[in-house]
């Protein structure tokens, strides 16, 4: 096994070693590849998951996991290395099964530029893709974060100011709390980010507008909007190369029937639509959905709930371009995105809405946090405010939060605990994919050097190859394919003539989609009438010889068979 931990994050060049690493350990099971480049040129690297003694990657279900699109959110690359961690060395049956019958498709650092500068000591904070936009050009003015006293961390500023919004709180003078509406005649004051202002004019503060402004997971084609309508979406879909390099790895692997993409931080499961209420979807497709987030609830404990109902980030605005939506819109299969990490639930707040939290809490809340960081993170989640001499302001204190240690990832003791359920939820989505198996093979003569041949194939899975409603409604997959061919002989040919040994039947024949068993109802009174909706049978009457007969479905998998007769 190759020499990983798990409480510590990992920069560029030693997860690329760690992934070979895998490689070379696990020959049979583990390939790794580069899909494109980053940015700034880095290798953007896909990590293939299978048992190859039982089939081909591409001849079998699979679920993809990315991680990382966004610069700070590193933890994600670590849930997806504990995944692969988890398949390589897990003996137990269901990881068996699951190598043998299923792919993973894994990429632990779709945005390798951005993670390199968050993990700089101090880091550099942008949201995703290091490339200038919209414009490469510097802002002349405002505060720039920065450590300015070298401590390796960039933490906040506090000045004295009769108009400040904020005061030192009664009920722990450690904290600051927002001024009362109509208060006056205490101290207050004004509180930045730990920086340097630029062009500083003595009077005039506010901060330093980021160079980077991208939001790579506004990139996507589904429903993009420009600039002016979203900021960080780029110029136009798929405008970045990391976007378009995982765009063109799912479209060249259309045996992908499901995804998650990891992201930091709430401790939720998100699932799509974002910009459209529940009743607009397939309510097959939403009935699929809940039950894997309960699921998903039930092996990690995170709450699984709807961006557009419950995770927007202003009310009256939705999100659009994401990966998530892209993969159920026009891919047509369930895509999650992970939130790791919930500081408030650590600290035992648990009553509380993920996004509007940040805007209004009770003060209560704060102390709760603050204790925690005291006794779990042993005081490096909030510090004690302290004197500095500014260069620019004067006399300033430093302090308060330190969130890019306490908020933004797991803090490293905390690191692995909080990734290791994961997989299980994503090798059980796994195995709910279709699967396509061998049902019967059946001959018999039918005349004087005529036999029939009869080749029935079975979805084994609990979804539909199709995988959702959504892929029906738009034409996303096609149907089971079956196809006959004599021994030695190629199928296609440009002139040739129907062979002479196809008596009766098709060379090819699409029998469209087979249901799985999620279609079920849960109750056992009334009518059951479990159809065989989820058989294909092909069948050819031909001369004597041997002939390869072929089940294919880009989802669902391939079967194989070979049948003497005569």
């Amino acid at each position: 096994m190759p020499d990983i931990a798990f409480d510590r994050y990992y920069r560029y060049d030693e997860l690329t070693t760690l992934l070979k690493a895998y490689a070379d350990e696990y020959p049979h099971l583990v390939d790794v590849t580069s899909i494109g480049k980053s940015h700034e040129g880095r290798d953007i690297w896909l990590v293939t998951v299978t048992d190859r003694l039982s089939g081909k990657h591409d001849e079998k279900p699979a679920y993809w996991c990315d991680a990382n699109i966004h610069a700070t959110e590193v933890s994600p690359g670590t849930a997806v290395l504990y995944l692969l961690n988890q398949l390589c060395t897990r003996t137990d049956d269901t990881t068996k099964r699951v190598l043998e019958s299923r792919t993973f498709y894994l990429v632990p650092r779709f945005n390798p530029d951005g993670a390199e500068w968050a993990l700089e000591s101090p880091p550099r904070v942008i949201r995703s893709s290091t490339r200038p936009w919209p414009y490469d050009e510097d802002d002349p003015q405002g505060l720039e974060r920065k450590d300015i006293d070298g401590d390796g961390r960039i933490l906040n500023m506090r000045i004295p100011d009769p108009n400040g919004p904020w005061k030192i709180a009664d009920e722990e003078p450690r904290l600051l709390k927002r001024r009362e509406p109509g208060e006056t005649g205490g101290q207050y004051y004004r509180v930045f980010a730990e920086g340097l202002f630029h062009h500083f004019d003595g009077m005039t503060m506010r901060g330093r507008k980021i160079k980077e402004g991208l939001d790579l997971n506004r990139n996507f084609p589904s429903a993009w909007r420009p600039e002016g309508e979203q900021h960080g979406a780029g110029p136009y879909p798929t405008s970045e190369p990391e976007i378009r390099t995982v765009v063109q790895a799912v479209i060249d692997r259309p045996n992908i029937c499901g995804a998650i993409t990891f992201h930091t931080f709430s401790g939720v499961h998100l699932r799509p639509p974002s910009r459209y209420p529940d009743d607009q979807m397939p309510p097959e497709d939403l009935w699929v959905f809940k039950t894997f987030g309960t699921k998903g609830t039930e092996i990690t404990g995170y709450p699984a709930i709807s961006n557009y109902h419950e995770f927007r980030y202003h009310p009256k605005e939705v999100i659009t371009g994401v990966f998530d939506d892209w993969m159920y819109e026009h891919r047509g299969v369930h895509a999650w995105t992970t939130e790791i990490w919930s500081p408030q639930r650590q600290a035992g707040i648990t009553d509380y809405k993920y996004i509007d939290w940040f805007r209004d809490h009770p003060f209560e809340d704060e102390i709760k946090l603050l204790q925690w960081s005291d006794k779990e993170l042993d005081g490096l989640g909030y510090i004690e405010w302290y004197a500095f001499d500014h260069p620019q302001l004067g006399p300033v204190e430093l302090g308060g939060w330190d969130a890019h240690y306490a908020f933004r990832n797991p803090p490293p003791k905390f690191l692995e605990k909080e990734v290791s359920t994961f997989g299980d939820w994503a090798i059980w989505m796994a195995l709910a994919s279709p699967k396509l198996e061998l049902r019967a093979c059946v001959t018999e003569p039918v005349g004087k050097g005529a036999f029939r041949i009869r080749f029935a194939v079975q979805n084994t899975g609990y979804l539909p190859t199709n995988v959702t409603k959504q892929a029906i409604e738009k034409k996303l997959v096609r149907g089971v394919v079956g196809e006959i061919t004599r021994a030695g002989e190629a199928l296609e040919g440009a002139g040739k003539l129907m062979p002479a040994w196809l008596l009766s039947g098709s060379l090819r024949r699409e029998a469209g989609q087979l249901v799985g068993w999620n279609h079920v109802s849960a109750s056992g009174f009334g009518w059951q009438m479990n159809s065989t909706d989820d058989v294909a049978v092909f069948e050819w009457v031909v001369g004597p010889g041997t002939y390869e007969l072929v089940a294919r479905h880009e989802r669902a998998g391939v079967v194989r068979e070979t049948v003497t007769v005569g």
